[in-house]
Order: C-alpha cells, then sequence, then structure tokens
C-alpha cells in the first residue's frame, strides 16, 4: 500500500493526481477521521509532532466520499495548535485524488529538514536540493529532476577528486567512463547505498530526456528520499570521525593532565 495520510499531507505535491486503489481505501478516509492522530514535521515550531484533522470534508459534504468536488480539510498540531490547510479535488468515479494548494507548503516542510546537510553540500548545492523541493512541491517534476541530478553528479565528482589524489584512478579513465562504470570505479570512495542503487542516476536522467511532469513527480519523493539517504550516510561517516577525532584530543590533554 502506498497512500499513507501523513505522506499525502506532509510529502505529496500539489497537482500530483493519486489514484486510491481498493485496497488503500480504509487508509483513504482516514483524511477525515477526527479521532485519527499522526506524525509529521512541523515547520513553523521546526519539530516533529503529532497531528489531527481539525476541519472535516463533512464540512462541505456530508457524503464527500460518494459526492467528490473540492474540499478544504485542516489539520492540527497538537502540541502547538498551528493550523494547516490543505485543498482537495476528489474524483470518485475515477477514484483521483488531486491535492490542490496547501499553507504551508510541501517544501516548507521539507526544506529544513535539508539544511542538516550543510557540512556535506555546498552552499550552491544547498541550494539546488531546495529548489528541487520546491520546484516538486509546485508541481513542476521535470525541473525538480534536473536539480536532483546535479546534487548526485556532484558526490560523484567529490569522490573522484578523493580518488585521484590518492592515485587511485586516472582523469582520463574517468572521463570516458559511462555514469555507472564511474560509480563502479569509485566504489570505495561512495557511500553503500549509492553503489547498490546506481539505477538512480539513469532514471534522473530519463526524467530530463523522456518523463512527462506528472511522472517525475509522482516518483519525485523516492529519489528524494534516496538522495537523503546518500547524505545521510555519508553524515553519520562524518560525524563518526569528529566524534573519533574530539576523543583523541581529549585523551591527549588527559595524558598531559596525568603526566603533571
Amino acid at each position: 500500500m502506498d497512500f499513507t495520510v501523513e505522506k499525502f499531507f506532509f510529502d505529496t505535491p500539489i497537482y500530483n493526481a493519486i489514484t486510491i486503489k481498493e485496497e488503500e481505501w480504509n487508509e483513504f478516509i482516514k483524511i477525515d477521521d477526527l479521532d485519527n492522530t499522526f506524525e509529521g514535521y512541523n515547520p513553523w515550531k521546526k519539530i516533529q509532532s503529532t497531528f489531527q484533522i481539525s476541519r472535516s470534508l463533512s464540512h462541505y459534504h456530508r457524503d464527500y466520499f460518494n459526492e467528490g468536488g473540492h474540499a478544504e480539510l485542516r489539520i492540527k498540531c497538537k502540541r502547538y495548535g498551528d493550523e494547516f490547510r490543505y485543498f482537495i479535488l476528489w474524483i470518485p468515479e475515477k477514484s483521483i485524488l488531486v491535492k490542490i494548494g496547501q499553507f504551508p507548503s510541501v517544501a516548507d516542510f521539507h526544506i529544513n529538514e535539508v539544511k542538516q546537510y550543510k557540512k556535506l553540500l555546498s552552499d550552491n548545492k544547498l541550494k539546488e536540493f531546495t529548489k528541487a523541493i520546491g520546484l516538486a512541491a509546485n508541481g513542476v517534476g521535470i525541473g525538480s529532476f534536473v536539480y536532483l541530478r546535479r546534487i548526485f553528479e556532484s558526490l560523484i565528482s567529490e569522490a573522484f577528486s578523493q580518488a585521484e589524489s590518492d592515485g587511485v584512478i586516472s582523469n582520463g579513465d574517468f572521463q570516458k567512463a559511462r555514469m555507472e562504470d564511474k560509480i563502479d570505479l569509485l566504489s570505495e570512495y561512495l557511500p553503500t547505498f549509492l553503489v547498490e542503487n546506481k539505477s538512480m542516476y539513469s532514471i534522473l536522467s530519463l526524467g530530463i530526456h523522456e518523463l512527462d511532469e506528472q511522472t517525475c513527480l509522482a516518483h519525485f519523493d523516492t529519489l528524494r528520499v534516496g538522495i537523503e539517504i546518500i547524505l545521510d550516510e555519508k553524515l553519520d561517516e562524518l560525524r563518526k570521525k569528529e566524534k573519533i577525532e574530539e576523543a583523541k584530543k581529549k585523551l591527549e590533554q588527559l595524558k598531559e593532565k596525568i603526566k603533571k
């Protein structure tokens, strides 16, 4: 089952038509359940919190799921009381749900999370990552793929610079290789998830050259999460390295203190 309440409210871009499958129906109707609670990020308070429906669809139609049409949903942060608004279109005869507007935007929910990668990405690349999220949040699928691909390529270039410096690979061998071959050549310098999922690059390239906006939007979140997992792996490695260096420093200080 792909549809979840959390994914719909916090991840799904606007104008991305979702077909609700039969096995997803019970989860789908929870978007109107005032007793249903779910987890999500509050971008105004910059914290994970618990949310609940605060204005139901029955405010517009007594039998909205059968009648369909335009409606507004509201959810409230149970911890702070902040209320977020969503405008939707439900077409029951086709089982199609479309989010046609929201405040705050999908980008607002995710851009703050991207800031944690500041130690890994240059200011320019960080802006490109947030731009990808912002474009997808506003229904621009192909453009969002362009920026995700740039982030992917920057990770490969960074690994190559290190490998070249170590004398492992020459610039000539690197430049003439296809991207998948480059990843194989640099496997020791790249996060495991990237190496195991190198097809991400060909999917991003396909999106730029052949896929339409809606198809790119439908798969944007999967690829964004893939990039984040790669960055998370690099971030964990960096934090471990920093922790080791700090521990070494303190142990040296302790040794000096004991000597005295």
